[in-house]
């Protein structure tokens, strides 16, 4: 997944791209981690972080989610964060298994 994400971004015929994969490496690593995942229907930093991502250019903006931040409010609802954290990573597992089971039968109805 890393090199169909880098190679779009450094191939170039006319110029060799020996180092230029580490400029666009952060992007792409970036874009692979909050891509929402088609078996579990969220993205992986969701997933380790229990938060929504924010992006370079929400910060840089200053995004409405990003003025509205509440420095109060994460410890306030910390306990109602862990749970649908629970929820979601139930409802990821649930996505998952069916999602493979469809594979499964892909697969088995076309060996």
């Amino acid at each position: 997944m890393l090199l169909q994400g880098l190679k779009p971004r450094i191939f170039n015929r006319l110029n060799k791209f020996g180092a230029r994969w580490l400029a666009e490496l952060p992007a792409v690593l970036w874009s692979l981690r909050t891509t929402p995942s088609q078996a579990t229907g969220y993205t992986p930093f969701f997933m380790v972080y229990d938060s929504k991502d924010v992006l370079p250019t929400d910060l840089d903006y200053g995004a409405p989610r990003i003025r509205a931040y509440d420095e109060q409010g994460p410890e306030a609802s910390h306990q109602d964060a862990m749970d649908q954290l629970d929820e979601a990573r139930d409802i990821a597992l649930l996505h998952s298994a069916k999602y493979q089971q469809a594979l499964r039968r892909y697969h088995s109805r076309r060996v």
